[in-house]
Order: structure tokens, then sequence, then C-alpha cells
């Protein structure tokens, strides 16, 4: 795991950046986007989209794992059948974490970091949506450190 993309997704979120923005940020190494074009791709993403639906740390990973398992153009059908099975193991651990998936469901579940959690705890966060982004940049280190054992 990498101690700094946690630090680093933290500050930019205390900066004002939002989840979305924020994870997808921390991981501008892997995918190729500048910090500026991950700010600006995942603008408009926060609070779910601005509509209170999927959590924008969430989009943020999701949109991480696409940029680092890039679209082969001539078997476009396997790529997309590929990435959507990495977006749906990111959920799914996610909501084992957190009991939702929804941005405004998440806020009403307001969680505390345990073992489950175990970036955040370390970091001592409180913020709710702090949680959210440390843990969702969590998530993607470990499922690229699985697919790399593989």
């Amino acid at each position: 795991m990498n101690t700094n993309r946690f630090e680093l997704a933290n500050a930019y979120h205390k900066r004002g950046f939002n989840c979305c923005q924020s994870v997808l940020a921390a991981f501008s190494d892997l995918t190729g986007l500048s910090e500026q074009a991950s700010f600006d791709i995942g603008g408009g993403f926060g609070s779910g989209a601005g509509t209170g639906e999927l959590c924008g740390a969430i989009a943020g990973a999701v949109m991480t794992l696409g940029m680092v398992t890039p679209v082969d153009a001539s078997d476009p059908v396997s790529s997309k059948k590929r990435t959507t099975a990495l977006s749906r193991e990111l959920q799914k651990r996610f909501s084992e974490k957190f009991g939702a998936l929804r941005c405004r469901d998440l806020l009403k579940n307001q969680f505390v970091p345990d073992d489950t959690t175990p970036a955040a705890k370390a970091m001592g966060l409180t913020g709710h949506c702090d949680i959210m982004v440390v843990t969702a940049v969590e998530i993607v280190e470990e499922m690229l450190a699985e697919r790399q054992q593989a």
C-alpha cells in the first residue's frame, strides 16, 4: 500500500476538492492524467454527481481502475467486461465496509474508522468523506496489488 496516495487524497479533499477529484488525482502517477485533468474530469461527480447517488469516492476509484486497464480497441467487448468486473468488485468491497454505495445513504450512516478501514484508522480520520476517500484509495491499491500478483 502506498501511504503517500492516502495522504495525497486526503490533502486534496482538505483543500476543497470533491471526493471523486481527490481519489482520481491521487493516482495521477498511474493514470497518466495530470492533476489538473483529474480535477477537471472529476469535477461534476462530487455529492453523488450532485444527486446524492453513487458516492464520488467510488466514481473516482472506478475511473482510476478504467485508466489503468485501458480498452483494447480491437476487442472492446472483452475490455468492457473486464472493466465492469473491476468496477463491480470495487463496489462490492466498498459496500461490505460501509453498507451502502449511495452518497445520501453513506452520509446518513456516519462511519467511524475501524479494522475494516485501516488507512483511515491509522490516519486518525474522523470526517465522513475523508474516510470514504481514503478507503476508496485503499481498495484500489489492494485491487492493483492483487492484479500484479496474479
